[in-house]
């Protein structure tokens, strides 16, 4: 008899769903809201559901354990639990929560925790109706939203409410889900194996989303299922075609089928990228990306990013990148470059990704079109230099603190010139300590905006040292 792989489960359950947590132990990630004595702790720990408890919003990027945070603590509470999604439910399903938990309260003693998913599709009206409820303690909110809550949220909820920051989970947490979905009676149930290689390339490519990673091996799992791969044998290394021809001898248990990196690349129609977040290609990326952003070759910029978008690089990181690029290599030659590094930084960190990919783009493509001048990159560097080499003086005396007692005395402030007096603002008068006397630091190029700062400066620095002769 020929050998059949078995399914998966009966039923269409999505693997990522039969594996959320049942309680707050099972839970990856997230430990700083899980701590003893925590707000989620208490409330799920209150298995009468009579103790007071605070209502709160639960703000994270997707696939960090939010909706599996609010049903952890409907299994472990003793309150009803009750939820909707803002996505399909309306004030009139609002209040019809809002009246039921009323009446269970008063005439049960039986308190409601209402979980409510994308409550920033919520319109101000919406939210409004949830106030009485979360005011007067008939329901515990417990609401989920991927988008920053001092903007999605109305002031009156969020002052009722505290909010929770969840964070993205890491490989480590990453690598707890996906062991335990390979095992776990709940999910594949030991079915399959996976290598290495492929457990560490779902999880790069789940960028911290436990539900983007249980996806891509539920995928995986149900390619080698259909049996179009080979099954584990552990005393060889190669793989071979399943013959669906060749039975298994008799006695033995059948092998289990593994997912490879090659298997995995097929199930989720995406090239795999040789990328560690870790190891070498991490840095050469970035690295090939900081030198096209600073040699102006915006297409090159543009593909390096993407690798690391797609790799599942930390946006953070990226965003930092490009905030030191803006400074570094761009400077004043171009004053809005900062600006717009932070403000893309801001953007990702308010939206969250993907949706953060686009003002990332078009921060990188400013940078790389931008001219360059590392000018105050190098200026600030030669003064770090001097002063670590002890090149730096007493500060002069018209400089110095005049403001205590005892400070004239010392001639601390005298004969200084307040710029403010000259018509021009500009004043003759010596800065620097006597041993750095006529040094400069900071040489501005021709490019952009430093020009003009260029022709300035000479000005400047004509009138503040004097014209040489």
């Amino acid at each position: 008899m020929a050998y059949q792989q078995p399914g998966l489960r009966s039923g269409a359950v999505p693997l990522a769903v039969r594996m959320r947590p049942r309680s707050l132990d099972e839970v990856a990630g997230q430990r700083h809201l899980l701590r003893p004595g925590s707000p989620l702790v208490n409330l799920a720990s209150d298995k009468g559901g009579t103790s007071g408890s605070v209502s709160v919003i639960l703000w994270g990027p997707p696939g960090t354990g939010k909706t599996t945070l609010a049903q952890a603590i409907a299994h472990s509470s003793g309150r009803k639990f009750v939820e909707l999604s803002a996505v399909t439910a309306g004030v009139k399903d609002v209040r019809q929560v809002m009246e039921e938990a009323f009446r269970n309260r008063d005439l049960y003693g039986l308190s409601t925790v209402l979980f409510l998913d994308e409550i920033h599709r919520f319109t101000k009206a919406q939210q409004d109706a949830l106030l009485p409820g979360v005011e007067n303690g008939w329901v515990i909110l417990v609401a989920a939203t991927t988008e920053n809550p001092s903007f999605s949220v109305i002031s009156p909820l969020l002052s009722r409410s505290l909010l929770l920051t969840l964070e993205q989970l890491t490989d480590d947490d990453l690598g707890v889900l996906i062991d335990r979905a390979v095992t776990d009676p709940r999910g594949l149930a030991g079915k399959v194996a996976l290598d290495d290689e492929a457990r560490a390339a779902i999880i790069r490519m789940s960028s911290g989303d436990a539900r983007r990673a249980l996806t891509a091996l539920e995928a995986s799992a149900g390619t080698v299922l259909a049996g179009a791969v080979a099954p584990v044998d552990d005393d060889e290394d190669t793989l071979d075609l399943v013959d669906e021809d060749e039975g298994e001898g008799e006695g033995e248990e059948p092998a289990v089928p593994l997912i490879t990196a090659e298997v995995l690349e097929q199930s989720v129609d995406r090239a795999l990228l040789r990328y560690d977040r870790n190891g070498d290609e991490h840095y050469d990326v970035i690295s090939a990306f900081i030198k096209s952003v600073r040699g102006s070759d915006v297409d090159a910029s543009l593909h390096y990013l993407a690798r690391m978008f797609e790799a599942g690089e930390d946006p953070r990181f990226i965003c930092r990148r490009v905030i030191i690029l803006a400074s570094e290599d761009i400077g004043i030659a171009d004053p809005q470059a900062l600006p717009i590094a932070v403000a893309a930084a801001e953007a990702v960190q308010m939206i969250g990704m993907p949706e953060g990919r686009i003002p990332l783009a078009e921060a990188v493509v400013y940078l790389a079109t931008a001219p360059k001048s590392n000018a105050a990159y190098m200026g600030i560097n030669a003064a770090i230099a001097d002063v670590k080499a002890g090149n730096f003086g007493r500060v002069p005396k018209h400089l110095r603190d005049a403001h205590y007692a005892g400070a004239k005395r010392l001639g601390h402030g005298k004969g200084y010139k307040y710029p403010h007096d000259s018509d021009v603002g500009v004043v003759k008068q010596q800065y620097l300590p006597d041993e750095l006397t006529g040094t400069t630091y900071y040489n501005p190029t021709d490019h952009g905006h430093e020009r003009e700062v260029s022709a300035r400066l000479q000005k400047l620095r004509d009138i503040t040292r004097g014209k040489p002769n």
